[in-house]
């Protein structure tokens, strides 16, 4: 049962990420960094904090409390001062420490105490703690990203009036086990 949910969190954080690449993707660099108001986020600045909370509560994971002291939370949200590429770098790098900080986990680890700010969590709790914020900020990151793009935006899962097509052919498909980025996810075309 534990396996099964270590191989389940990492494919819903699989299944997130991917849902922010092909968001991020269709974003024309200049408005990755367009916000509504100075109180709200641009998309740079929510991949800025995610990339942030991963480096911190990831490294070390199971070791060192998960908010690090070289951490600053509040500088996550103050305007980026780069590109798309290393925006997308930035990205990769929190989400490459995730998984190497989740897929070593055994079992065994599910019930060891790791701290967030001093507060004891289990792994599991910690787990569920980060699979709850980062689709919060992923979702933002998807609605920023189709309101930008307007008509051109390519969507990530089933389109509009597609509905009927979509069951028809998983129907006409033998039963098998769900695969986030197979099941919702759509390839894009070239």
């Amino acid at each position: 049962m534990a396996t099964d949910y270590l191989d389940s969190v990492i494919k819903q954080f699989e299944y997130y990420k991917l849902i922010g690449d092909k968001a991020i993707a269709q974003v024309p660099e200049d408005k990755l960094f367009w916000q509504f108001n100075e109180d709200s986020n641009s998309i740079a600045l929510i991949v800025k904090h995610l990339s942030g909370n991963m480096l911190s509560r990831w490294t070390d994971f199971l070791t060192s409390d998960g908010e690090k002291p070289w951490r600053n939370r509040d500088e996550e949200f103050e305007a980026p001062a780069f590109n798309k590429t290393e925006l997308l770098e930035q990205w990769q790098k929190g989400w490459d420490c995730l998984f190497s900080a989740i897929r070593p986990l055994k079992a065994d680890d599910l019930d060891k105490t790791v701290y967030i700010r001093n507060m004891g969590h289990t792994v599991t709790e910690a787990i569920n703690r980060q699979l709850a914020h980062y689709p919060y900020h992923i979702g933002q990151i998807v609605f920023l990203a189709k309101m930008l793009c307007t008509n051109a935006w390519e969507s990530l899962s089933i389109p509009r009036g597609n509905s009927q097509i979509y069951n028809t052919e998983k129907f006409n498909q033998p039963r098998r086990k769900a695969h986030f980025t197979d099941e919702f996810i759509k390839p894009k075309k070239d």
